[in-house]
């Protein structure tokens, strides 16, 4: 049986994350670590003529919010998840060693904490014989997930399971496929540019924090790599505990301009999502920049509220639908939107500028690890993230805000301009750009 089994990664480029559907090969699958928008499993399993009989969860998700309770509402999918995680909606709680038979294959329940209080890896079984092993935010490529997410006091605790879990899962044979949940582009700590599926051997023999001379220094390690994080990561693993079960598509309706003003008055958020030049020719007062790409989820999560009625503001060949997904599986839904066109009352304009004006005040909205990798020398740092919080510490005078192309820029400088400053402008391009233009050396 095992040789007609197949595996299917499905990628979130924007989240970083991989979740899987398995073709078990009698018109059935398993789908494991779905996000809430689960087009991409649709998708993939009508390709195949599947249905979805299994949603399994290695662990209460920070980053986004889970699609297995809507897969058993969808289609009667058995919801697997570890029993430590008190779920309050209908699954089968595992433990350590428990078993499910998949109809020929089976998946086993290994306990893994360390990302999470309550992970779960599972490892997928052909008689005796293992297949693979769904990681989830214990071993990933490259690395191991954060285990600052649960609560400040519990991260080292977190760290020396999170090591103990590690060892567990290198007593799988070598040739076992590694299919972890969190990739390149996760903020739980995947590093950039890895490879996305792996094996046991191979992370064995290359995982950094599996050459470590034992559980000191890879706590040591594992901590030091943690950077910062969007704050919307401390409050979805309890939506996920109760299992979000959305009434209906999220969407994008037409708002008329009277009902923006009022709503503006009320609390409103304005999101321009257009791209960054569009939003530099003319933006309305107070709109916060967020252009509409991969990492659109992470920096919605990161700098706005959530608990206020957000406007949309999109481009004409920017898809309303896909708007409103990448925004409802971080937990937002949009009030409506309006056309920059339908809009009649003042418009603010933002200055870009090329690598060869740079020059006076210079603000760097990296994050920590790519500005200390290289920037332009003087340049004041503050991650994006912290500068909504920190706007009162940019010097009040002409300022260039830049980041590596200029999208975390345009967002920063609309921080910048909500908060009361002027005479900004916006570097298109990167500290890689202005050492090509100036022939000078970046500061590290």
């Amino acid at each position: 049986m095992g040789g007609l089994m197949t595996v299917v990664p499905l990628v979130d480029e924007g989240l970083g994350n991989s979740s899987y559907l398995v073709d078990l090969d009698d018109g059935r699958a398993l789908v494991v670590d779905a996000s809430l928008d689960l087009r991409a499993v649709g998708a993939a399993a009508e390709r195949r003529e599947l249905t979805v009989a299994f949603a399994a969860d290695t662990h209460l998700h920070a980053d986004f919010l889970s699609g297995a309770r809507r897969l058993a509402a969808m289609q009667g999918a058995e919801v697997l998840a570890s029993e430590a995680g008190r779920r309050t909606f209908g699954h089968r709680g595992l433990r350590d060693g428990d078993e499910v038979d998949l109809g020929g294959l089976r998946l086993r329940a290994l306990g893994t904490p360390g990302h999470t209080h309550e992970h779960l890896s599972f490892v997928l079984l052909d008689g005796e014989r293992p297949l693979g092993v769904f990681t989830g935010g214990s071993l990933i490529v490259g690395a191991a997930a954060r285990t600052d997410l649960v609560s400040p006091d519990r991260t080292e605790s977190l760290a020396r399971a999170q090591y103990a879990s590690l060892q567990r899962l290198l007593e799988l044979p070598d040739d076992v496929a590694v299919w972890p949940t969190h990739g390149a582009g996760s903020f739980c700590s995947a590093p950039p540019g890895a490879d996305r599926l792996s094996t046991i051997g191979r992370e064995r023999a290359t995982n950094p924090l599996l050459q470590v001379d034992g559980e000191d220094e890879f706590v040591a390690a594992l901590l030091g790599s943690l950077g910062s994080f969007p704050p919307y990561f401390l409050r979805l693993a309890e939506l996920n505990r109760r299992g979000p079960l959305p009434d209906r598509a999220p969407a994008l309706e037409p708002l008329a301009v009277d009902k923006v003003r009022t709503m503006l008055g009320e609390g409103a958020e304005w999101i321009d999502v257009r791209p960054t030049r569009d939003f530099a020719a003319g933006h309305v007062p107070g709109a916060l920049s967020i252009p509409f790409r991969a990492a659109f989820a992470s920096w919605l999560g990161w700098l706005v509220p959530d608990e206020r009625p957000l406007i949309v503001v999109r481009g004409t060949d920017q898809d309303a639908d896909e708007i409103a997904w990448q925004a409802a599986k971080i937990g937002y839904r949009f009030a409506g939107e309006v056309a920059i066109a339908a809009w009649d009352g003042q418009l603010t304009r933002t200055r870009l500028v090329g690598a060869e004006q740079v020059g006076g005040a210079v603000l760097d909205v990296r994050q920590d690890s790519e500005y200390d990798a290289g920037h332009v020398p003087g340049a004041q740092h503050i991650e994006l993230g912290a500068l909504p919080d920190r706007a009162d510490e940019v010097r009040r005078e002409p300022t260039i805000v830049m980041c590596g192309h200029g999208e975390r820029a345009m967002s920063a400088a609309s921080v910048l301009e909500r908060a009361g400053h002027r005479d900004l402008a916006v570097l298109i391009g990167g500290a890689d750009d202005w050492a090509a233009a100036t022939g000078r050396r970046l500061a590290t």
